[in-house]
């Protein structure tokens, strides 16, 4: 049976497979310019993981050390890139619980969770040694914690002008210049930013 679309999703007034964009006048510090991937949506609450904050002071290799996935002394072995890769603040939930979302040419029957045709989510530490092994998937993003929203909650928010919405696309998620990712997910919603902000201010 195949799945449906995340536009289908949007018309039956679920969001999942879709971004939510904070308002610049979130009240709350841990979600300002946030941009989230939702990865659940029904009547029983909400889950995304925040794919444009940076984890301080943390390095993905830094992370596959501590995790005892990689060796210090073996980084030099790990694939081109990774490196680079950043580790995300996916909210504040299970902080020390590591998320990925990523392509959908990686699947594990037992622990991949399907999101649309294009995007996955996998929380186990297999995909942390398959992408270290250079196995993983093609796409792939590193988050530690994620969003959740208890029965109606999200609904409130959308309602109290807490969020935005709009259909997600690989590109964006899969963005290595995480900071223009806000701007981004706006201008895909027909925003200009900078009056955002400055409407923002006005009654």
């Amino acid at each position: 049976m195949p799945r449906s679309t995340p536009k289908k999703r949007q018309r039956d007034g679920y969001l999942d497979g879709s971004l939510l964009v904070a308002m610049p006048a979130m009240g709350d510090p841990r979600f300002a310019r946030a941009v989230i991937y939702m990865c659940a949506h029904s009547a029983d609450g909400a889950m995304g993981i925040i794919i444009n904050h940076r984890a301080p002071n943390i390095s993905f290799t830094e992370l596959l050390e501590q995790l005892n996935i990689v060796p210090p002394k073996e980084r030099i072995r790990l694939p081109m890139g990774l490196g680079a890769m950043a580790v995300h603040l996916g909210g504040p939930v299970e902080t020390g619980r590591g998320f990925v979302l990523h392509s959908a040419d990686y699947f594990k029957a037992e622990s991949t969770l399907p999101i649309d045709e294009s995007v996955c989510l996998t929380a186990t530490i297999d995909i942390l040694r398959d992408i270290a092994k250079g196995t993983g998937p093609d796409k792939a993003l590193l988050a530690l914690g994620y969003a959740g929203w208890a029965p109606g909650q999200l609904e409130s928010e959308i309602q109290a002008n807490g969020w935005l919405h709009c259909a997600a696309d690989p590109e964006l998620i899969f963005d290595p210049e995480v900071d223009r990712k806000y701007n981004r997910a706006l201008g895909k919603i027909g925003i200009d930013p900078w009056r955002l902000v400055n409407d923002s201010g006005h009654a």
